[in-house]
């Protein structure tokens, strides 16, 4: 609302300093007219502006009108056509083509006023001077200031539309700043829920195993299953700490992952820590890409953490099989008898497991596809993963969870899978893995950060001058954000009112000039000096005096010249006494009687 207050009353003092200045024009040319009436030359003027001015804002077209009217007045004016009301009518239209961003109407506008003025020019029958009046000046006040005012309102527009695109580019640099947070907070989560999840699970794994040792005292075991819950409730508080990391959800990277350590390292670790691994590797190694490392690691790292929480007493077997274009990567463990130990331990926890389902979206972005799910010998995850990551796992996003396989429907969970049948179970969990203890209730491997675009392991960062509205057609064609769109309009009709503000004065003076030259000859061949009248002889023939006569006679005499009395038969031409083309000058007459010079007098002009 103070806002509103402030604009008006800015409004109203330019309104009211507008009008000041052309209520002084106005005096002005009141004050140089000398005995002109005060109530039709003065008053009704500043009345007129009084409307016109703030009527401007809101109706500038009509603005322009009104002040139109005070110049047709001027043209009914016996003395001059000229007055300090042209002043007024250039400001007017100056605003005209400021305040209305079209260009049709404002032309009918300027069209009707110009055609208004010759309308009165011919209706009060007015003099050469008027007509030039009318045909130069007044449209040149209508023409010109309004395509400066087109000019004004174009590179005010431009330099709007600059600022809105700066203050475009600063919040989009906030976002891209904001995304980079998110996608560290996602990072922390991941960490969190592959390295810490893994090593707590096998630290209460170990508890677990002491706790049954025969040579411990009732006062251990107490200990150590104290022990085994206070790892609980640490676990608790990471599945907690990660679900807020993980709000919004961002991409992962990998970054959880030792930096160092390969999948001989993980197994080792795992056996070191009282789990029943058996590993084996067939065919040669070949070069692994970094994505695919990580993922191959992070496949073993993620059953053998469900493993060792669900089964803990069960043997794991992990195969990894090196063929020519791919790494099949297997995980077995066996499933526990009903009522032992998995069970007795395990409960429901609080929040969804997403370890499984983050891992689906790993592999499938690298270009491979996972299987999970109960078989023969326990429960399997098995891998297939490209040595090299595909395309489409560097810069495609993979929606958010199942993945359908080719020739599947869509609502059917699954990976797609080149070679073998698909698990029944698509990407079911391992039983009870939303009660796994690292499974901290967020997918540690959500694929790609899904606002930036960016696929987890391609090690590269979104570019921060990027337009996040720019992108590419389905045909590869370059799309322009909406944003340089729209400054690329606005110079376009920058430039095109430029150009037509350089462009229509030429094409008015094409139109203009020629018939204000020929009016200037016709008046400048028409005047007879006052030296070679005085030697004009009445009663001499015409072949005689022609030397000292003008080349013509003046046109264009006023009805106060030719009802002046004349001799009886005689015919009469008239002849100008100066060279002023703006102003009245006093007419000489000859009256002929045939070829014989019979009268010559002086018509003098009608000044006020």
């Amino acid at each position: 609302m103070l806002n509103t207050r402030t604009t008006a009353a800015g409004s109203a003092l330019r309104d009211a300093a507008l009008w000041t200045g052309l209520a002084a024009a106005t005096g002005y040319g009141f004050r140089d007219a000398g005995s002109a009436s005060p109530t039709l030359d003065l008053v009704l003027p500043l009345v007129v502006l009084a409307v016109a001015v703030p009527w401007s804002r809101r109706r500038p077209g009509a603005a322009v009108v009104l002040v139109n009217g005070l110049c047709v007045l001027g043209l009914a004016d016996a003395s001059t056509p000229g007055n300090a009301h042209v002043l007024s009518l250039a400001a007017l239209s100056c605003l005209l083509g400021a305040r209305v961003a079209g260009a049709r109407r404002p032309l009918l506008v300027l069209a009707g006023c110009a055609a208004l003025d010759l309308a009165t020019c011919a209706v009060l029958r007015a003099q050469p001077v008027w007509w030039f009046y009318a045909l130069t000046v007044l449209p040149a006040a209508l023409l010109l200031p309004w395509l400066a005012g087109r000019h004004w309102r174009g590179r005010r527009q431009l330099v709007r539309e600059g600022w809105r695109l700066a203050r475009g580019l600063e919040e989009r640099q906030h976002l891209v700043a904001e995304r980079a947070r998110l996608t560290e907070r996602a990072e922390i989560a991941a960490d969190m829920h592959d390295s810490l999840g893994h090593a707590l699970s096998l630290v209460a794994l170990r508890a677990g195993a002491l706790e049954l040792s025969p040579d411990l005292t009732d006062r251990d075991r107490a200990d150590l299953a104290d022990l085994r819950g206070t790892i609980a409730d640490a676990v608790e508080q990471v599945r907690e700490t990660v679900a807020v990391l993980r709000d919004p959800p961002g991409g992962d990277t990998g970054v959880g992952l030792p930096v160092n350590e390969t999948v001989d390292d993980l197994l080792a670790r795992a056996v070191a820590s009282g789990v029943p691994v058996r590993w084996e590797r067939r065919g040669a190694p070949p070069p692994l890409s970094c994505p695919v490392e990580r993922g191959m690691y992070r496949v073993v790292q993620e059953a053998l953490t469900n493993a060792t929480k669900h089964a803990p007493d069960c043997s794991i077997s992990v195969r990894i099989t090196h063929e020519p274009d791919r790494t099949r990567v297997s995980v077995v463990n066996a499933v526990p008898s009903a009522g032992g130990p998995a069970h007795a331990g395990a409960g429901p926890a609080s929040g969804v497991g997403r370890g499984l389902t983050g891992l689906q979206e790993r592999v499938t972005v690298l270009g491979g596809s996972l299987r999970t799910g109960p078989g023969s010998g326990g429960f399997h995850v098995t891998a297939v993963l490209p040595h090299r990551a595909t395309t489409a796992a560097r810069t495609g996003t993979p929606a958010p969870g199942p993945v359908a396989a080719p020739g599947r429907p869509a609502g059917v969970q699954g990976p797609a899978s080149p070679k073998g049948p698909a698990s029944p179970t698509g990407t079911a969990r391992h039983p009870d893995d939303s009660d796994t203890a690292p499974d901290l209730g967020v997918a540690p491997d959500p694929g790609t950060a899904p606002d930036l675009g960016m696929a987890p392991d391609s090690g590269m960062a979104p570019d921060p001058g990027t337009a996040p509205d720019s992108g590419r057609t389905a045909s590869g064609e370059a799309v322009l954000p909406e944003s340089a769109e729209r400054l690329a309009s606005v110079r376009s009709d920058a430039r095109r009112r430029s150009a037509l503000a350089f462009v229509a004065p030429v094409v008015a003076a094409v139109f203009f000039v020629p018939s204000a030259a020929y009016l200037a000859w016709q008046l400048t061949t028409s005047v007879l000096p006052p030296s070679r009248f005085d030697e004009l002889t009445i009663g001499r023939p015409r072949t005689e005096l022609a030397p000292l006569l003008p080349a013509r006679a003046y046109p264009y005499p006023s009805d106060h010249a030719r009802s002046a009395p004349r001799p009886p038969g005689a015919r009469c031409e008239f002849y100008r006494s100066g060279r002023d083309l703006l102003d009245e000058v006093d007419l000489y007459r000859l009256c002929w009687s045939g070829d014989t010079l019979l009268t010559k007098d002086t018509v003098p002009a009608v000044r006020s």
